[in-house]
């Protein structure tokens, strides 16, 4: 039986999951974190797909991604990272075959009610995992950048993220306060 269609809409924002191949470790050390984040802002730029939020867990990552007119390009952007990341652990570990479990996972967010709801739940997730104390801790999420600790490039804000505070300090201590809520 063919398997269903996945539904991209331009325009939306979706939730992507794409979790290691029997829930394995798909990072194993800092290298590997960043060398995927420096293929996702790279593959993401050139394909036009704005990135709200990201975490990059040791055995799956989370992304909220835009994609612009051409909604295929999250399938695209999700399969040139998998083919990378699966590309660079073959070769340090000298074997082959996937690392990623079957198809990403995408979920299209209404973002009017759920967008900033969903960067919240991406970013407190190694929290909620017990692989840091608190969500400033871990540094493989977008949640450093957003508070201005990062590179700011490495993130498209929402509209509705922008809406939270005047300026940045504003909207920076609103979203801390918003995740100190989520705990």
């Amino acid at each position: 039986m063919a398997r269903p269609p996945r539904i991209l809409i331009a325009h939306q924002p979706h939730h992507v999951v794409q979790r290691g191949h029997r829930r394995q470790a798909v990072f194993d050390g800092p290298a590997a974190y960043r060398a995927y984040l420096r293929d996702l802002h790279t593959y993401r730029t050139a394909l036009g797909v704005a990135l709200h939020a990201w975490c990059l867990m040791p055995n799956h990552v989370h992304l909220l991604l835009t994609p612009g007119d051409d909604p295929r390009t999250v399938s695209v952007l999700m399969q040139r990272l998998a083919r990378r990341a699966t590309r660079r652990w073959n070769v340090r570990r000298e074997t082959g075959g996937s690392l990623w479990e079957a198809r990403f996972k995408s979920r299209v967010i209404d973002a009017e009610r759920y967008l900033l709801e969903c960067c919240r739940y991406i970013e407190m997730n190694p929290v909620r995992a017990r692989l840091a104390e608190s969500v400033a801790a871990y540094p493989w999420s977008s949640y450093r950048a957003r508070m201005g600790w990062g590179n700011g490039g490495e993130l498209d804000l929402h509209a509705l993220y922008l809406a939270m505070g005047m300026d940045a300090e504003a909207r920076r201590r609103a979203y801390e306060e918003w995740c100190r809520e989520g705990v």
